[in-house]
């Protein structure tokens, strides 16, 4: 038996870089449509290598066998405001299990904060050391609840972490509902929108927790 869960964010006008507007109605135009206009990075969404200019590689070149894998989840919580995640936040016991080509979630209760100014501009981020880590150990993906994994305030932060992790690894930002899962364990499975030449873009993400 299986559960899935969905990871990713509702889309409102509340959200800074998305609009949805009335295009069509039933009444007059016989159906109901909508124009919707995102920006690349927000809410639930996705980043191509070339968003930080790592190389060319846009969102529609990244092969669909990168979207989908085993994934840990790691409780950070205890992170707090502006904190820093480590390699050393990832139980002894779930590092004994890795394999290559494994995900990794990150759970910092973040996403609690969207629509503040909370939510982006206090937010828990990604080391430089797990950076590192997450290259060399050839992880898959990684999923963060912030709407990015380094302080997108600091400039050279937010480059040299993107850097680094998009040598090689996919990343997620904008999760939520982690403490839903009832698993460490679960098949990760992000699928951006495929937009040609994209630098990034808005995601359906889900976890699935097999029993």
């Amino acid at each position: 038996m299986n559960t899935i869960v969905d990871l990713t964010l509702n889309y409102t006008n509340d959200f800074a870089g998305f609009s949805k507007e009335t295009s069509k109605i039933i009444e007059k135009d016989g159906w109901n449509a909508s124009t919707l206009t995102f920006y690349s990075h927000c809410g639930t969404h996705m980043d191509a290598p070339i968003h930080f200019n790592v190389s060319k590689q846009t969102i529609d070149k990244i092969a669909i066998t990168d979207f989908v894998g085993k994934a840990w989840v790691i409780d950070v919580r205890q992170v707090g405001s502006k904190g820093l995640i480590y390699s050393n936040h990832i139980p002894e016991k779930i590092l004994e299990k890795f394999s290559e080509e494994d995900s990794l979630i990150f759970w910092t209760g973040w996403s609690q904060f969207v629509n503040t100014s909370k939510y982006r501009d206090e937010l828990p981020r990604v080391s430089e050391e797990l950076a590192l880590w997450c290259l060399e150990k050839k992880v898959k993906m990684i999923g963060v609840e912030p709407p990015s994994v380094a302080d997108v305030n600091d400039l050279k932060e937010v480059t040299k972490i993107h850097q680094i992790l998009l040598k090689g690894v996919v990343i997620i930002e904008g999760l939520t509902n982690i403490e839903a899962l009832q698993s460490n364990c679960v098949e990760l499975i992000a699928l951006p929108l495929k937009i040609s030449g994209g630098d990034g873009a808005p995601a359906r993400v889900i976890a699935i927790e097999k029993y």
